[in-house]
């Protein structure tokens, strides 16, 4: 019998998509050519994996039992290869770009003094993603993550973000008494983005000034020259302040706040090496980073 890991992928994106054509996409090949390697897995097992119907298809008792297997496969090389890179001293990191152009700087000499560092900047989504396809070690996110071991680095504050008479205007209001009209969001998929519109007591429907920006301090920029208003975090504050003198920043009577953390996948065997002084350098710049914005705003 010879079984290969390719039949088994195919087999895993079969399980997943419940589609041949579906699962074929997924895995970057032809319909006819998984067809023959599921054929092939068959013909090595000896008796059928899947159901074939006219719209769709479904795994036999035998397809269930090899999936199973096709799973751990997966996962015990996901963590081999992560120790290998580990091995090599490197650390493959994400970080969501609502965070990324304001921690790393202040995070980075300490970072590297815990080894070679290989960055990814991607909304939370795909981070999560790529954590459990072991294509990372760890990602800094601002969302509570239940199947990931998590490690709390700093809390984050928000403040309101405007001109100075726009600021003036609704200056004492909770974030739930903003105006929908004059509320600038990034584009959708950002997960601060969610987080503003929940604490606004909002939906996208309900925002109809949407300009769909993709970064934050694109977003500052319009808020500076009177587009409307948004909400910043502290770590951004003193820096985007300083590129837009404009920008007028003031705190809410009860301040919302978002939990920034540090997240890896639960079965990190090797994780108590690197995972831990990780989180320490990025608390220690995070807390800078909130601590210059309090004293200043």
């Amino acid at each position: 019998m010879k079984i290969t890991l390719r039949q088994l992928t195919y087999l895993r994106a079969l399980g997943q998509t419940r589609s041949f054509s579906r699962a074929a996409e997924i895995v970057h090949v032809s319909q006819p050519a998984l067809s023959v390697q599921i054929r092939e897995l068959e013909d090595q097992i000896g008796q059928p994996l899947v159901e074939r119907r006219p719209r769709d298809v479904r795994l036999t008792r035998a397809g269930r039992r090899v999936l199973e297997a096709a799973e751990r496969i997966a996962g015990e090389l996901r963590a081999l290869e992560a120790e290998a890179r580990r091995g090599l001293g490197q650390i493959n990191l994400g970080v969501i770009p609502t965070i990324a152009p304001y921690l790393l700087p202040a995070a980075l000499p300490g970072l590297r003094a815990q080894g070679s560092l290989r960055l990814r900047e991607a909304p939370t989504e795909h981070l999560l993603s790529e954590i459990a396809q072991g294509r990372l070690d760890a990602a800094i996110i601002a969302t509570p993550a239940p199947d990931l071991h998590s490690a709390p680095l700093f809390e984050d504050r928000f403040l309101l973000a405007g001109t100075p008479d726009q600021l003036t205007l609704n200056r004492g209001l909770a974030p739930q008494a903003l105006d929908p009209d004059q509320l600038l969001l990034l584009d959708e998929g950002h997960c601060l983005a969610d987080q503003v519109l929940a604490l606004c007591g909002l939906t996208r429907a309900a925002q109809r000034v949407d300009l769909g920006a993709s970064s934050l301090s694109t977003l500052c920029a319009l808020a500076a020259q009177g587009m409307g208003l948004t909400l910043v975090p502290e770590i951004a504050a003193v820096q985007e302040s300083r590129a837009f003198p404009t920008l007028g920043l003031i705190r809410f009577a009860e301040e919302p706040a978002r939990q920034v953390r540090l997240v890896r996948a639960q079965e990190a065997s090797d994780a108590d090496t690197w995972f831990e002084p990780i989180a320490q350098v990025l608390s220690r710049a995070g807390e800078g980073l909130v601590s210059q914005a309090r004293r200043r705003f």
